[in-house]
């Protein structure tokens, strides 16, 4: 009797934890992904830096203003001569002088280097936004990946707690059949070893399913309780058109964007650097005051300015040693290692793309041929519990039709989600993965 009452308060401890639990939509799961987790924090931090940093504020096109004061004073012992033969001694004599002053500097010309360079911090911004869309297409692979791990162990859990259930049933049935002198009591033994091994197997699912719940209120960034469940509808797209996919894999995937983000930054990076030949003009100004309190030795016992001064200069390097030269060469041979790359890249797009498309209709394929064998164990398990009812198959075979049947439903979750995880894959090396509704 103790060992059936544990029995059952598994079977109420696994039907009580999915009571009044809240329901986690893919939907659901992706909005609070995008939100709380924090690997996609911080990549929209960066995409902030970029922000500012291609921001007309750092963009060299507007002027620098700077003030500055200054006081000094002296205490002197002075002797004096003048032109007429008298002579003058003055000890402790005091001066002093106060001034202050705002200046302007403007560049009005750099080469074109400024503009470059602010198309160049344009770019970069961009090129900033595609890497955290990447995170962001990362994160969403990763979270359905555990999210379908959920669903495939809440499935496995209701199978295994079906197996259980019938094997209580067996049980009972063997018990009868001992007390009413139908069967030995070694028919009760065996349904009870079953029972264990069912329960056992119960409980690791039920650990694995609560192990799988909290890795993905990891990814959530913990923003949901702990008894929560998910959605197991899973829905596919047979429609998919190969070639189209393969071009938009050219085009829109995240690594080719990036590439070509990198070429157009290399690009202008060429034109930053060929502006060194050219020169610099710049603008400066400034307003200024100043006063001086003279000591008794000068002819003037104080004396202020103000006034305001302007200046228009040039520089232009003719030479430096050939650094100028260097910098350009470079950033052409930078500008080719992005074509190759980007050569390269296309030739793994396309490899990976034909993996992904393979790997997608062989998974898909194994789950339909999973469903059919589920009919299949399905059927064959009816038949001989019918036949095990009126003692024409004995209880091993009885037990490996169930098993049969248990292993069927397990598979069949297993390539459910395995499916649907490849589904997403290949949308993700097409570009498409962030166009689809969840």
């Amino acid at each position: 009797m103790k060992i059936k009452f544990v029995f059952f308060s598994i079977i109420v401890m696994s039907q009580t934890v999915g009571f009044a639990q809240d329901m986690i939509t893919p939907e659901k799961a992706v909005r609070l992904a995008l939100e709380n987790n924090h690997g996609i924090k911080l990549a929209n931090t960066d995409v902030d830096i970029a922000e500012n940093n291609a921001d007309i504020l750092n963009s060299g096109y507007l002027p620098t203003v700077s003030g500055s004061a200054g006081a000094n004073y002296n205490l002197d012992d002075t002797e004096v001569g003048f032109s007429d033969g008298t002579d003058r001694i003055l000890n402790g004599a005091e001066s002093s002088s106060y001034n202050a002053s705002v200046g302007l500097d403007y560049t009005l010309f750099d080469g074109l280097g400024r503009s470059y360079q602010y198309k160049q911090n344009k770019e970069a911004k961009q090129l900033t936004e595609l890497q955290a869309r990447e995170t962001i297409e990362n994160t969403i692979v990763q979270l359905f990946s555990i999210y379908y791990n959920v669903a495939e162990l809440i499935e496995n859990k209701e199978a295994v707690m079906q197996t259980l259930t019938i094997s209580k049933d067996r049980l009972k049935r063997a018990e009868y059949q001992f007390d009413y002198g139908q069967s030995t009591k070694l028919a009760s033994l065996n349904a009870e070893v079953d029972i264990n091994t069912d329960s056992i197997s119960l409980m690791n699912t039920v650990q694995q399913l609560n192990n799988a719940k909290r890795d993905l209120n990891f990814v959530l960034g913990n923003a949901i309780p702990q008894n929560f469940t998910i959605d197991t509808n899973v829905d596919f797209n047979t429609l998919y058109d190969k070639n189209e996919l393969l071009e938009k894999a050219k085009t829109n995937n995240i690594s080719v964007l990036q590439v070509n983000k990198n070429i157009d930054i290399n690009t202008l990076g060429i034109k930053t650097e060929t502006s060194a030949y050219l020169p610099t003009v710049g603008l400066t100004g400034s307003y200024g005051w100043n006063k001086n309190n003279n000591n008794g030795a000068s002819f003037a016992a104080y004396s202020i300015n103000t006034g305001i001064s302007a200046g228009l200069n040039l520089r232009w390097n003719l030479f430096d040693g050939g650094s100028t030269i260097t910098r350009v060469r470079n950033a052409k041979i930078n500008l080719e290692a992005q074509n190759i790359l980007k050569e390269q890249l296309l030739v793994s797009v396309v490899r990976d793309f034909n993996n992904a498309w393979d790997n997608y209709e062989n998974k898909l394929g194994i789950y339909k041929l999973q469903e059919h064998n589920i009919k299949t164990a399905q059927n064959n398990f009816d038949r001989t519990q019918e036949k095990f009812k009126l003692g024409q198959v004995n209880s091993i075979e009885f037990r490996q039709a169930q098993l049969n049947l248990l292993n069927a439903e397990l598979s069949r979750n297993q390539a459910k989600y395995l499916a649907k995880i490849a589904e997403m894959e290949m949308l993700q090396i097409c570009g498409e993965l962030l166009n689809v509704s969840f």
